[in-house]
């Protein structure tokens, strides 16, 4: 039986200069590690036909299935705020596009399928830590309940990548409502092209924004649906203690979603300055930093539209700022609202961010952990919070605020079992913390063991649910056990 993808394409259909048409690279021996079965079930696609030797070498790149359109999009980007005028797919093709159970086109994309007209004197491959990594925490913030491209398969190609060293090579098979990019209009936008900035707006409307179809100045109300996408995903972001790291416009996405999981990682100890990727140097995109990255991105995208919002200059930029002005409320909002959610407040008055800001302050001062602390606080609102004082180095910090937030929870008619739930809905205990992945990964790269990966996937998949036997996974690290730098690897 041959693997049937439902394919219909409509990038590939927007002009040559949009892509090159470039095919997956053949593989040595591909090997079908993890596939995403429901995923899979979503997108219309057969699980048991993925998993045979033929679904294996398709996703793998070696063989491309019928109806695929493999092409390699174009786009530019601000890298670390310097701008590269072509960058694109350099080691990743997309396959082609299916409209999955709920109508939602949604694009499926080979990573680390080999060279590309893009790919810039690199091999276009993908080492197996990568691919894990990504596999990993991009299925973790699904399950976390925030926007996020996803992982339908990770194949070994038989093959080695070479790095420092040579690494087991994979390939990730990546699932996206898009792949389109800031950096997708900066592409058109340096090289003049009007005509190609509309065309892919109005791609990128009736695709993402189909209610703008009617709007009286789409191009106008795109900008302000993009700037209001972002500014909620990035406060989701910061109510789990996640960093992207890499928060480069050309992986900033139109569509709201987290795209392209580099040196991403998830904090231990609450700190605002905390980064861990190691090409960040001057901490550009730490984690207090990427509301204000996001909303330099969001400029750079506005940039791009001014030609299509007026022929007049200066009317253009005013409409411009006018609508990035709006990014800042819609960030404090959806952050603020996720905070008082946090720390179980169901109503709001005048005090509550102070309060809230309080416990952050103490929390960074005491070195207590993000997640476990907001965790641990849900059932202080039904006992004596003595786990949760224990995530401070001093313990007395934490019951001086709690003297306050207990005053102020009182004022809410929940009962204390009713808040704990509503906190625990909100607050996971289980993150993909670093030290655990990099175990994974290691146990993968230098044994060829799965179960490790394939165990921590399983967990991550409930964050909010006590899980007894797994409960060692939802522990911060040791002293020796901390990861201090995570790599792109690339």
């Amino acid at each position: 039986m041959t693997v049937h993808f439902p394919f219909q394409n409509s990038y590939s259909a927007l002009p040559d200069s949009f892509f090159a048409r470039v095919a997956p690279t053949p593989v040595a021996a591909p090997r079908l590690i993890k596939l995403n079965r429901p995923l899979a079930v979503q997108l219309g696609l057969d699980p048991d036909m993925l998993e045979t030797a033929e679904g294996a070498e398709i996703l793998a790149g070696k063989t491309v299935p019928a109806g695929a359109d493999p092409i390699a999009m174009a786009y530019a980007g601000h890298q670390f705020g310097h701008f590269v005028p072509q960058l694109g797919d350099g080691r990743a093709i997309l396959l082609g596009e299916v409209i999955d159970k709920d109508g939602v086109r949604r694009d499926i994309q080979l990573k680390g399928s080999g060279p590309t007209p893009f790919s810039r004197r690199g091999d276009g491959r993908a080492a197996l830590g990568p691919v894990l990594r990504e596999y990993i925490v991009s299925e973790a913030m699904y399950a976390l309940g925030i926007p996020t491209t996803r992982s339908l398969a990770a194949v070994v190609t038989g093959e080695h990548v070479i790095r420092e060293t040579a690494l087991p090579g994979a390939v990730l098979t990546r699932v996206a409502s898009s792949h389109i990019r800031v950096g997708t209009f900066q592409f058109f936008a340096v090289r003049r092209d009007t005509e190609a900035i509309r065309r892919l707006a109005d791609h990128v409307i009736a695709r993402h924004y189909p209610e703008l179809l009617q709007a009286e100045r789409p191009y106008h109300a795109l900008l302000a649906a993009v700037v209001a996408r972002q500014a909620e995903l990035i406060a989701r972001w910061l109510l789990v203690g996640f960093i992207h790291g890499v928060m480069n416009t050309d992986n900033t996405s139109i569509s709201g979603e987290t795209i392209d999981y580099g040196p991403c990682a998830f904090m231990d100890s609450y700190n605002p300055a905390q980064v861990f990727s190691s090409i960040d140097e001057m901490g550009r995109y730490a984690y207090a930093n990427q509301p204000r990255i996001g909303l330099w991105n969001l400029t750079r995208l506005a940039e791009c539209l001014l030609p299509v919002f007026s022929d007049e200059q200066e009317k253009a930029v005013a409409e411009a700022q006018d609508i990035l002005g709006a990014f800042s409320d819609q960030f404090s909002a959806a952050y603020q609202a996720g905070l008082r959610r946090k720390v179980g407040l169901f109503t709001e008055r005048d005090g509550d961010d102070a309060l809230i800001q309080d416990l952050l302050d103490a929390m960074a001062k005491n070195q207590a952990d993000f997640t476990l602390t907001f965790r641990k606080l849900g059932d202080a609102a039904a006992d004596d919070g003595t786990e949760v004082r224990a995530q401070f180095m001093d313990p007395a910090a934490f019951d001086e605020w709690a003297g306050r937030w207990r005053a102020r929870v009182a004022l809410e008619p929940q009962t204390a079992t009713e808040r704990q739930a509503a906190m625990h809905a909100v607050n996971p205990l289980f993150i993909p913390r670093n030290h655990r992945v990099e175990a994974v990964i290691q146990a993968a790269v230098n044994d060829d063991d799965y179960a490790p990966f394939e165990e921590l996937v399983k967990v991550l998949a409930r964050p909010f649910d006590d899980q007894p036997d797994y409960a060692a996974y939802a522990d911060p690290p040791l002293p020796d056990q901390r990861v201090l730098q995570t790599f792109c690897g690339t």
